[in-house]
């Protein structure tokens, strides 16, 4: 899905790691949510406190997934899910435009 239809958008944004990560939550009518993100260069690690399906809409990163040993490198197009309650890594070398999905 490329574009989201009738749904409200919250101007403030949700900024993380010095600014470095930064995305905007989109709402819509049955009242679940996402997030729309873009990600600078860095190192991060980020704990779930749902259910969470994370695009990869433009660039790339490296993902260290909950249990895993090795780092998966993913290109737009990719995605990837965590379950609630756990934490993931993530290592992003020039940008990363991404869509996450709560469940």
């Amino acid at each position: 899905m490329s574009q989201f239809d009738n749904v409200s958008v919250l101007k403030k944004a949700n900024v993380y790691f010095d600014g470095k990560v930064s995305s905007r939550t989109v709402v819509f009518a049955d009242g679940s949510t996402k997030t729309l993100g873009f990600m600078q260069p860095g190192e991060f690690e980020f704990a779930t406190s749902q259910k969470e399906l994370m695009e990869l809409n433009g660039g790339s990163w490296q993902v260290l997934l909950p249990g895993e040993s090795e780092w998966q490198t993913m290109q737009a197009g990719e995605s990837f899910t965590v379950d609630a309650n756990v934490s993931f890594q993530v290592k992003v070398s020039e940008f990363a435009d991404y869509c996450c999905s709560y469940s």
